[in-house]
């Protein structure tokens, strides 16, 4: 993988925010998962309506030790050789990779955090108006979320993610894969889509509040956001149209 790595000099700093995301580096592009280079941590930064303003991250591999990079963050996301060889993975997985490589003992995601040195903005703008600008009746407000993805979804991780959300028989529409949840009287809907002539998936959440529990939009974007990175997929932003 070809990187203009920045040497990580630890400094601590307090553990915050939701868990960080792991993944699995490969030799070669399509290589057996059980052959593994190194690994990649990852934490996206984001605005108080929980759009992305950046992404910070850093690689771990036996020969260089931790560096960090946007050349590496552009490349998951944009260099087709590259996310062939990258594979979303948990943290427990990546604690047996790092011990298995000569690394010793994963250290916390304190610490992980303190080799996140070269930040990658991510551009953002106000909201776009996707649909009504109010509202349906019972409800005080209306968000659209789009979070885009790279890689691609085989037919069985696909199979799978549509039955998890119980999407009905045969799809809604264009979407490939959908779900609701409600929260008290809020509801939370998506998604799930191809976009940019198939080089991409967009997750496309609308939520209708009738009370001000806006933590649970928070919280419900990461936990779709992590229900696909297991499933193979690499987010890339998240934008908000509402």
């Amino acid at each position: 993988m070809t990187t203009d790595p920045m040497r990580a000099v630890p400094v601590l700093v307090p553990d915050a925010g939701p868990p960080l995301d792991y993944y699995l580096v490969l030799p070669r592009p399509g290589g057996p998962a059980a052959t593994v280079e190194g690994f990649v941590v990852e934490e996206f930064t984001r605005h108080h309506d929980f759009t992305t303003t950046g992404l910070d991250s850093a690689a771990w591999t036996p020969e260089a030790g931790w560096w960090s990079s946007t050349v590496l963050s552009r490349g998951m996301r944009t260099d087709p050789e590259v996310l062939e060889r990258v594979v979303p993975t948990s943290r427990r997985e990546a604690e047996e990779i790092y011990r298995a490589l000569g690394g010793g003992q994963l250290p916390d995601e304190s610490v992980l955090r303190t080799h996140f040195l070269d930040h990658h903005p991510i551009a953002s703008a106000p909201p776009l108006r996707l649909g009504p600008a109010q509202p349906p009746a019972g409800f005080h407000e209306r968000r659209v979320y789009r979070v885009l993805f790279a890689k691609e979804l085989r037919a069985d991780q696909l199979a799978s993610l549509r039955t998890a959300w119980r999407t009905p028989a045969g799809g809604t529409g264009t979407s490939a894969a959908s779900g609701r949840r409600d929260t008290g009287a809020d509801q939370i809907t998506w998604d799930l889509r191809r976009v940019g002539h198939h080089l991409a998936w967009a997750l496309d959440v609308m939520v209708l509040l009738t009370t001000d529990a806006v933590d649970a939009v928070g919280s419900t974007l990461t936990e779709l956001t992590n229900v696909l990175r297991q499933h193979g997929l690499i987010p890339v932003t998240t934008e908000r149209f509402s």
